[in-house]
């Protein structure tokens, strides 16, 4: 009798975001174990995710199914299980971005295998919202996203400037090539800092193995692009003190951030332990506080729907890219990263989630901040 119940209730909140449990629309999951729905009820997000990397359930359009499932707001009933208090409790009793628990994610997500990402990502290797503006692929997505960060810092040539999460060189190697800029990058990942050593061999790049909050120098501009999302709201603060203290006076950082429209004290359970170990979405709200007194927020550009496009064009060069790939990565692995960027791509096409582009200045800009 529960399981029949449970099975109903399943289906009537779906139902109530137009999905209809093996219906005939490309975003309707085709349930194949019924386990799938005592997943959802007990488990949340956590059993969503992993019923579908357990193949309990299939679905032909995965980012159709979230966005509908998100823009219903069906979250707010799937995110309720214990499981999810059980992770806020953690992350409010335990600073989960400890120097030593920050290196978690980058072994088990970032070093997870540099052919991987270069399978998906662009030719430059960014792994962030590229901006689409007037751009046709993914290539010029992401350099036009580049080129923004450094003309709204107002990059000169011979300007000291920090990389917080340098990630693969991406951007090290950009604003040295094209403003002759002299960059310092930080990454917590051996084999990202491996491979952006070798792309930027030869250019006015430092690139380290080091913590943000070891680090104790000046530079004339900093940019963190998209490494918020590891700090941790009891970190927040800290991550701001830090750069306040390594910026120049009349520097400015940016900060190129996910965020999330409320604000949590922990990430989705699901994300949580199997993509971005510890992560968690800042907000407006707690961005704003962990500044407050120490800079002066002079931009903030949201162009966060540029994420669903990138993120699609990230899963097609994935997808096709996997009988190369397949030998070292088993089917499960497919399933669960197939989900992690379709997932992901529905929940920004939801608006759901935001790409915030934010310019900080130490004591505001003598006449004011002019973007571009």
């Amino acid at each position: 009798m529960a399981e029949a119940l449970i099975e109903k209730f399943v289906k009537e909140k779906l139902a109530q975001a137009g999905i209809l449990i093996n219906g005939s629309n490309p975003w309707d999951p085709q349930v194949h174990d019924a386990h799938f729905y005592r997943a959802i009820f007990f488990q949340g997000s956590l059993g969503l995710g992993e019923a579908y990397m357990n193949g309990e359930y299939e679905v032909e359009k995965l980012d159709e199914f979230f966005f509908r499932l998100l823009d219903a707001r069906l979250d707010r009933e799937v995110n309720r299980s214990w499981l999810g208090i059980m992770f806020g409790l953690q992350a409010f009793f335990f600073n989960l971005q400890t120097k030593e628990r920050a290196l978690i994610v980058g072994k088990q997500h970032y070093d997870v295998g540099n052919d991987l990402f270069e399978a998906m990502l662009d030719k430059r290797m960014c792994y962030s919202c590229g901006y689409w503006k007037s751009a046709h692929n993914l290539d010029e997505a992401q350099e036009a996203k580049l080129d923004l960060i450094c003309r709204k810092i107002g990059l000169k040539p011979g300007n000291k400037v920090l990389d917080i999460g340098c990630g693969w060189g991406s951007f090290a190697k950009f604003a040295a090539e094209r403003y002759g800029a002299h960059v310092v990058g930080i990454t917590i990942s051996a084999r990202q800092l491996e491979f952006a050593k070798e792309s930027c061999r030869g250019l006015p790049v430092e690139l380290r193995f080091q913590d943000y909050r070891d680090l104790n120098e000046k530079f004339d501009h900093i940019v963190s692009i998209g490494q918020m999302e590891h700090v941790g709201y009891k970190n927040y603060q800290i991550y701001m003190e830090i750069v306040n203290r390594c910026l120049n006076e009349d520097g400015l950082f940016l900060l190129h951030t996910i965020g999330s429209r409320a604000s949590f004290k922990s990430g989705d359970p699901w994300l949580t332990k199997y993509i971005f170990p510890n992560g968690m979405l800042p907000s407006i709200a707690q961005l704003s506080t962990a500044s407050e007194n120490l800079f002066i927020m002079e931009d903030l550009h949201n162009f966060g729907a540029d994420y669903d496009k990138t993120l699609m064009a990230w899963w097609h060069s994935f997808d096709s890219h996997w009988d190369e790939l397949k030998g070292q990565y088993d089917e499960r692995f497919y399933r669960m990263w197939k989900y992690y960027l379709l997932s992901m791509a529905g929940i920004f096409r939801a608006r759901h989630a935001q790409l915030w582009q934010i310019v900080f200045s130490k004591n505001g800009v003598k006449g004011g901040y002019s973007r571009l």
